[in-house]
């Protein structure tokens, strides 16, 4: 149930006086360990205007038994179209299937939109405590608490950005949208990093699937977040402090493992389920992922789906290196 009691003006005034600060510190962005070649593959902020063509990124070897096994899962689902892409951090090494296909972004365009805020506040374009209006016309349907509170609430910029990845917040989508200069401005801000399907269309929600990505290019986008490529060592870190917090657990977050961590955005409009994140397991080995699945409307086989490629993709990876050229099995059989 939304929560429709919200006093709007104790709340905005609460919001407003939020002190612009980084969050708990989290261990997903120190030394790289990914292979140089791929770090340095990422497009550098001193020139915007290289775009790194994802086909040939170098990366390690394909994960062949992995790519077979999540294929062979992927045929139970055949009124499914789905792709996926994971990259194990300690050595590049990858698993790809439809990683390239074009799909509806849906919510998951949130996080490449968090990256652009971070980076204007990094270029003293936004600051974190300013304050940010609630137009009536930025006010959306659909995921989040803001829509129910009153036209022209007030809320800090660091409070809006926070629900709208958190919470998945719509409202607060459009307004950081909005104060970041419109679709056109962030668009070109999404090419400067070689992102080149990553597109925002419409204002959210985007229930008709508008905007888009690709896994592959939601890999890409993370790996340059955690090599330092996009943001400064500050706003990288609330970057992924803010990820952590996000309340959907029901996708990629409910196959890893116990003591796992994951940053990540996930996104559900229905005929689209998808999610893109960070993983870092209790032994510190770390891996990115995202997957994207077409659907029959609002199928719950569509939750089953993502947990249990999320469940193959963690138990494969959590073997010791040489058991992990084998076969292995979790308690469920995957």
């Amino acid at each position: 149930m939304k929560l429709r009691w919200l006093l709007p003006s104790i709340v905005s005034a609460v919001l407003i006086s939020e002190p612009a600060r980084a969050d708990q510190p989290y261990q997903f962005a120190h030394q790289p360990t990914v292979p140089t070649a791929i770090a340095q593959a990422s497009t550098p902020l001193t020139a915007p205007s290289a775009t790194p063509d994802l086909g040939v990124l170098p990366l390690g070897q394909p994960l062949t038994w992995l790519q077979q096994r999540l294929a062979t899962y992927r045929t139970r689902y055949p009124a499914f179209r789905t792709g996926m892409f994971f990259l194990d951090m300690d050595n590049g090494n990858y698993a790809d299937l439809n990683g390239t296909q074009v799909f509806p972004a849906a919510s998951i365009i949130k996080l490449p939109i968090l990256v652009a805020f971070f980076q204007a506040v990094d270029a003293g374009k936004v600051r974190l405590d300013e304050t940010l209006t609630m137009r009536p016309e930025m006010i959306a349907s659909g995921s989040g608490e803001m829509q129910f509170l009153r036209p022209w609430s007030k809320f800090s910029a660091l409070h809006t950005v926070t629900q709208m990845s958190v919470i998945s917040d719509n409202t607060a989508t459009n307004m950081i949208l909005r104060r970041l200069g419109g679709a056109t401005v962030v668009n070109q801000r999404f090419r400067s990093w070689g992102l080149q399907q990553t597109t925002i269309r419409n204002w959210l929600p985007d229930l008709r699937g508008t905007n888009t990505t690709t896994p592959k290019e939601l890999v890409y986008l993370l790996l340059q977040l955690e090599q330092g490529k996009l943001l400064s060592p500050q706003t990288q870190q609330q970057a992924f402090g803010i990820l952590t917090r996000t309340k959907n657990r029901k996708l990629l977050a409910a196959g890893v493992g116990p003591g796992a961590v994951i940053a990540h955005k996930t996104g559900d409009i229905g005929f689209m389920l998808g999610d893109a994140g960070l993983v870092r397991m209790p032994s510190g080995k770390r891996y990115m992922a995202a997957v994207i699945a077409k659907t029959p409307y609002d199928d719950p086989k569509g939750w089953d789906f993502m947990r249990d490629v999320s469940r193959i993709v963690y138990t494969y990876l959590s073997q010791p290196a040489p058991a992990a050229l084998e076969e292995p099995r979790d308690s469920n059989g995957f």
